[in-house]
């Protein structure tokens, strides 16, 4: 190990007194920081995926022209044949050498790290996924050196040497790009995705370190570092004595079995979830659940053969799952996979179940062409079932699943009531509620207006919302509401103090009649809107010139979360509109979900709501606001459970296609005003990264000029010193000789 250690020594330093070093790593980290922060700042998403994701595709230019002289240069001139006269092994040789590209490699790549730490400061974004990903770059980088290094050990010329790992680092990564895999052949599209960087790296970057992926990356990483032993040894071997034809046997046995390993690979098991949420782990909810199955949930998954690429990727998720959940339930689960395209029965009973074949375009003959192909999921327990004809994403399977085994294997259903008339939104109101909690609650409308209405009970309704009234309820309304909660009801009031005018840019203050209600019980509505300057939503600001121009509009916050709750949990923001503030006045009772960062201010009600407007404030009015807020009776008490909102326009469909955590802050409050929190967890395990939360622009603009400009301008000034001080430091050295 101390000659290895010697041989990467030498690598290292003979990179760090070369100009040509500094030229790399300045360029590349100048490319990737600048992509990076200009997707970063655009999404506004605290998230270094804009940056991995380019990855593969710069590593295959940089790796290549970093390793292009390891040993194309040493053979050129004459080097290589003095190196290996040393009491060296082309083994020890080879692995100095990797070792020392690798570290040269991983020091350009930290020049990364302080963006990392930046964006951690900024936001709540996950440690755990940000060091997932650098281990993944890591054991990406390691990989593409070992290419490097085979090219380099096959050439005497530097530039056919770059030519060759550029052209190979590619191809590894086109194999697995769906335009690419669209016009392959169904078998050797899946064979080549496996063996493709695209999809192993990019399970790492989601903060899953996967034995699969492992292995790929150290076995491709030593298949190339075994050939290109070989590629030196072969030198100084007679092509007819017997230990040459060893290593070609060996090195045959060794790409087999490296293939081998990485086309059956599926069947490997076990992964190192790193999320600070364990999002990619079988929730506790889940587990729990299943272990109180009483009789055997049976779970079909019919999946062909021939599926397009992207498929085949989020295939694999949806078996890792299925197989936790078999583990987790100790035989109560059992689990099955059909292949329809094979199996006549296996058609049938899809047909039965409303599986049917989907359609999609493969490429063939120079022509898009429809192919069809099952991927559905049936469930069943007893005489019931449940049914997905076409899984379309894998990010709350579990949740989906949980659901529907909750459904089946419970026989209650508490009903949910929304409060009719007065202007109020109701289930149809509100896009994808009832798919989400539809499965295990009755949703129904109660009218409670005037001499007419019904009123309220427990037995009736599990939990009564009102979702944005702008007509004031009644006083009969209000007295129905108060003993329903009084009598331990729980209720979830959606509060609006404005309706837009669709005349005016100025809106008019509206009051639902509950304000009353609510500061008996310490929640205050001073009838004011909430706007957050540093955490808000982008708007169009319409075309100037040939440009559409999209600015913060901060009438609609990004909410964060304002304590550690059961509703908010997992839930890294939640995006509001026009939001009434909410001044807690009983701070024993009453605990703050959601909030602007420092920089929120609060507006009269008929202030203008154009987003072309001056958005300014003095220091003594900015401040952190209040957008929702749960109450909890004492101890003793007969009250019920109550969650206000300061806003029913979060619940639209344009904000919960923009922000899917709204609609689950939805269904969280309901489980929890049910007293039913059993999936609560499950469906909180929001992957959506955070947003950025900068107190000022100034720190907006450090973060990404000490970045892009700062490290790259350390690593020229470290490069300036090291090469102009080679000469004084050569002198030295010998001076201690002559000496």
């Amino acid at each position: 190990m101390r000659r290895i250690w010697t041989v990467a020594r030498h690598e290292v330093r003979g990179y760090f007194d070369q100009p040509t070093a500094y030229v790399l790593v300045v360029a590349f980290l100048g490319i990737s920081l600048f992509l990076g922060f200009r997707n970063m700042y655009a999404s506004n998403l605290a998230s270094m995926r804009p940056l991995f994701d380019l990855l593969p595709v710069l590593f295959a230019v940089f790796v290549p022209a970093a390793t292009m002289r390891t040993l194309a240069e040493e053979r050129r001139g004459g080097t290589l044949e003095w190196l290996m006269a040393q009491p060296l092994s082309e083994a020890e040789v080879i692995a100095g050498k990797f070792l020392g590209n690798w570290i040269f490699v991983l020091i350009a790549l930290a020049g990364t790290v302080p963006t990392a730490i930046g964006m951690l400061m900024a936001s709540e974004a996950d440690p755990g996924i940000v060091t997932a990903q650098y281990v993944g770059a890591a054991l990406l980088a390691g990989q593409l050196v070992a290419i490097g290094i085979w090219a380099s050990s096959m050439t005497r010329n530097q530039i056919t040497a770059f030519i060759i790992a550029a052209a190979l680092s590619f191809v590894l990564f086109l194999i697995g790009v769906p335009v690419v895999q669209i016009g392959l052949p169904p078998a050797l599209s899946g064979a080549l995705a496996r063996l493709s960087v695209v999809s192993h790296f990019e399970n790492v970057a989601r903060g899953v370190v996967d034995l699969r992926d492992v292995l790929y990356f150290v076995s491709t990483t030593a298949l190339f570092l075994v050939l290109a032993v070989g590629a030196v040894s072969r030198e100084r071997l007679s092509h007819i004595r017997p230990e040459f034809k060893r290593l070609r046997l060996g090195s045959a046995v060794f790409i087999g079995l490296v293939l081998m390993a990485n086309l059956l690979g599926s069947y490997i098991r076990g992964r190192l979830d790193l999320t600070a949420e364990n999002l990619y782990t079988l929730s506790e909810g889940t587990k729990d659940l299943l272990g109180e199955i009483d009789d055997v949930v049976q779970i079909k998954l019919y999946a062909s053969a021939e599926l397009p690429p992207e498929i085949q990727i989020q295939l694999r998720d949806v078996r890792d799952l299925l197989a936790d959940m078999r583990a987790a339930s100790g035989g109560g689960v059992v689990v099955s996979e059909l292949n329809p395209d094979d199996d006549e029965d296996a058609a049938s009973e899809a047909s039965a179940f409303g599986i049917f074949p989907i359609e999609f375009n493969v490429l063939r003959d120079d022509e898009f062409q429809i192919r069809r192909g099952y991927y559905g999921l049936a469930m069943t327990y007893a005489d019931d079932e449940e049914v997905m004809p076409l899984i379309t994403r894998t990010d709350d399977l579990e949740f989906r699943l949980a659901s529907a085994i909750y459904r089946m294997t419970t026989e209650a259903r508490p009903k949910v009531n929304f409060v009719e008339g007065f202007d109020t939104k109701g289930l149809d109101d509100i896009p994808g509620l009832r798919e989400s909690l539809g499965d295990r609650y009755e949703i129904s409308s109660v009218a409670i207006a005037g001499e007419s209405g019904s009123m309220i009970s427990g037995d009736s309704t599990a939990v009564l919302i009102v979702a944005g009234a702008t007509t004031t309820l009644d006083s009969l309304a209000v007295q129905r509401i108060e003993e329903y909660v009084d009598q331990g009801g729980a209720a979830l009031l959606l509060m609006e103090s404005i309706l837009l005018n669709p005349q005016t840019p100025n809106p008019l203050p509206v009051r639902s009649g509950l304000e009353s209600m609510l500061s008996d019980r310490g929640v205050e509505l001073s009838g004011s809107v909430v706007a957050d300057l540093q955490s808000s939503e982008n708007v169009s600001m319409g075309r100037q010139g040939l440009f559409n121009v999209i600015a913060p509009y901060p009438l609609w916050p990004i909410a964060i979360p304002a304590s550690d709750h059961a509703t908010t949990s997992g839930i890294n923001a939640v995006t509001f509109a026009w939001a009434a503030q909410l001044e807690i006045t009983d701070t024993t009772q009453v605990t703050p979900l959601w909030q602007t960062t420092p920089s929120g201010i609060t507006r009269a009600p008929m202030e203008s709501i154009a987003p072309d407007q001056e958005w300014a404030a003095t220091p003594d009015q900015l401040g952190v606001r209040t957008l929702a807020v749960a109450l909890t009776p004492d101890e003793g008490e007969t009250g019920g459970r109550i969650i206000i909102v300061g806003d029913a326009t979060f619940t639209e469909f344009q904000f919960l296609q923009g922000n899917p955590s709204n609609l689950i802050f939805l269904a969280n409050t309901i489980d929890w005003l049910a007293q039913d929190e059993s999936l609560i967890r499950i469906r909180s395990q929001d992957r959506t990264p955070p947003t950025f939360v900068f107190t000022s622009d100034y720190g907006k603009r450090m973060l990404k000029w000490v970045n892009l400009v700062g490290v790259p301008l350390l690593f020229v000034l470290i490069g300036v010193y090291r090469v102009t001080g080679r000469k004084r430091r050569a002198e030295s050295r010998w001076k201690e000789v002559v000496a």
